[in-house]
């Protein structure tokens, strides 16, 4: 089963939600000019359709091989990543002055989906190049800037995050890693897991960035460092020079992502690797912040990516699979399935909150670009903040979502669906990861709830539902009944998620760990709620189209149908989860340790 980028969809979505029109506006994306984008996304999906999709099932059965501290990847993949480089891909939304193409990271965001539906063991290393781009150009010296940015942005050289180690996990306070200084650089030291694309053969060089600790360091988060630490040194004139002391001792056999190396990194096993500060000692957790909250908007797209994968070959499926008859028709000769209420049940809620993840996914890189590049302070400070509350939505509502809907592929094709062959398994095996990288979901919800809301009250989101009785009041004014279902659907989730949000905000003062315990429920709320106010907005452009003869008809159609089923199947029992979000605490703390 192959793969086609669905550009109707992110066009519109890019135009009708995102506001295409008011990113291309902002200081210094005067070339995102409509035509601009449209060409951008015809060839990426071309790319990913034609030289991408093909290579994906070879990368789940090959594999990567480590031999000799080199991992090879599977057959095609460094051809076709040369073909990114010489297509300038990697550069689409990074500053000119290092050779970047300086579009929106709206753009870049529906690019990153194609890549990633279409193959995203190989989509892996361009994510974490990209947050190792935007750390060093955020937090390092001009040196460092002039040195590693060219290189990383053409996609010559490629970028890892080097952060977990054996005994912290996720509690980086744990890191032991080590880093003496010598000179005008450091000495690194330690063992670093989980590290993707920490060695591959697709680049001539790869660039790490490495948490650790200096000698005098304090214990906990506020003694760690951040480093570049390359695999060949540059020479002078900016080519790899003498090799590093830096090696990959083993990757990981995993239930997913065979083509994606995932590493176990030895740093200075010989004396020690050379390494370089980014900023300020003792502020590296700060700095690799910006490379990590990329990245989850990043798996986010995962997710979304994934789950649209899923759906495209539940979709051909259903329609070539010949099994029992209609059950609305007295003719017994058997139909295809997607004649069958189940399977139409199944494939609208993959339809639904795809497009529904498409939305917030895409409003939240359009913020990004609003808090970069806005004239106005005030405006950028807002747009930050409204971004940092969305973040952790993103990552793990679509994360959670990819998995669910990757599970429902395989069901809609029945007992094929677990035969590796049909290549519906290896979607949800891909997906598995993505709820437990970049931060564990319930690491996102703690977020959430413990910081994002904490941090202002709720003012934030409360912002949120404000536009969202503005839209629910729009609606009402439209005449039609799919106009004021989306009304009543949309003013109700308005609703709940505000008294979700001001029961978080209170409980979280007065008993933090009941509030926690309810954070994954209130994450959940937050996300299906803000995807149905999205798609009841483009519903209502969609209904302005018809009413106007504008665009394609069946598509508009499909888009008010899209956002109806979504409002009455799917926010109902997600808007439920007031319910648990409130108990949760009274009963998650209430066995003894032993009791389990």
């Amino acid at each position: 089963m192959t793969y086609t980028a669905p550009l109707a969809d992110i066009r519109f979505t890019l135009r009708e939600i995102a506001g295409q029109a008011a990113v291309a506006g902002l200081p210094g994306y005067e070339n995102a000019t409509e035509d601009m984008i449209d060409a951008v996304l015809e060839e990426a999906g071309k790319l990913s359709g034609n030289a991408l999709a093909p290579l994906n099932r070879i990368g789940d059965q090959k594999g990567v091989k480590l031999e000799n501290g080199v991992v090879r990847t599977p057959e095609g993949f460094a051809g076709v990543y040369q073909q990114f480089i010489d297509g300038g891909w990697n550069s689409l939304p990074f500053d000119p002055e290092y050779g970047g193409q300086g579009m929106p990271w709206l753009l870049a965001t529906a690019v990153q989906e194609m890549w990633q539906s279409a193959n995203m063991g190989f989509g892996l290393v361009l994510l974490l190049n990209q947050g190792a781009i935007d750390a060093i150009h955020h937090h390092g010296s001009a040196e460092q800037k002039a040195t590693y940015l060219p290189k990383m942005v053409s996609g010559a050289w490629t970028g890892t995050m080097n952060l977990t180690e054996p005994q912290a996990g996720s509690d980086l306070a744990q890191l032991r890693s080590r880093a003496i200084p010598q000179g005008d650089h450091y000495l690194v030291s330690g063992q670093k897991i989980f590290i993707t694309y920490g060695e591959h053969d697709m680049a001539e060089n790869i660039v790490h960035l490495v948490l650790a600790r200096t000698p005098d360091a304090p214990p906990g988060v506020r003694g760690i460092s951040l480093f570049i630490v390359p695999k060949f040194l540059p020479n002078a004139d900016g080519t790899p020079g003498k090799r590093n002391d830096v090696r990959c001792v083993s990757v990981e056999h995993k239930l997913g992502i065979h083509a994606s190396p995932t590493c176990v990194m030895s740093f200075g096993d010989d004396g020690g690797a050379i390494g370089y500060r980014i900023g300020e000692e003792g502020r590296g957790l700060s700095y690799m912040f910006t490379m990590m909250n990329n990245a989850r908007l990043a798996v986010g797209v995962q997710g979304l990516a994934i789950a649209e994968r899923a759906y495209q070959q539940a979709v051909a499926y259903a329609k070539t699979r010949v099994q029992s008859k209609d059950d609305t028709r007295p003719d017994p000769k058997p139909v295809a399935i997607v004649r069958h209420a189940d399977i139409r049940r199944m494939l609208m809620t993959m339809r639904s909150q795809i497009e529904a993840m498409r939305g917030l996914g895409y409003y939240t890189a359009a913020g990004i670009d609003c808090a970069l590049k806005h004239a106005d302070d005030a405006t950028r400070r807002q747009a930050q903040d409204r971004v940092d509350l969305l973040i952790p939505i993103v990552k793990a509502w679509f994360t959670d979502l990819g998995n669910e809907i990757a599970s429902l592929g395989v069901q809609v094709h029945g007992g094929m669906g677990f035969i590796e062959e049909t290549g519906a398994a290896q979607h949800l095996r891909d997906a598995r990861i993505l709820p437990i990288y970049e931060g564990t979901n319930g690491i996102q919800a703690r977020d959430l709830v413990g910081r994002k809301v904490a941090k202002d009250g709720g003012e934030a989101m409360r912002g949120l539902t404000a536009e969202m009785r503005g839209l629910a009041t729009e609606l009402s004014t439209v005449t039609g009944d799919d106009m004021a279902v989306l009304a009543d659907a949309v003013g109700t989730a308005a609703d709940a998620l505000d008294e979700a949000t001001a029961w978080v905000a209170e409980t979280g003062k007065a008993d933090l760990g009941a509030a926690l315990a309810g954070s994954v429920p209130f994450l959940r709320l937050a996300g299906t709620a803000l995807g149905g106010w999205l798609l009841a907005k483009g519903a209502l452009v969609a209904h302005r189209h018809l009413a106007g003869r504008a665009g394609d008809p069946a598509f508009n159609e499909a888009k008010i149908v899209t956002a109806r089923f979504y409002a009455e199947v799917i926010l109902p029992p997600a808007l439920a989860q007031l319910g648990p979000l409130k108990s949760a605490g009274r009963t998650v703390f209430a066995l003894a340790e032993e009791q389990f």
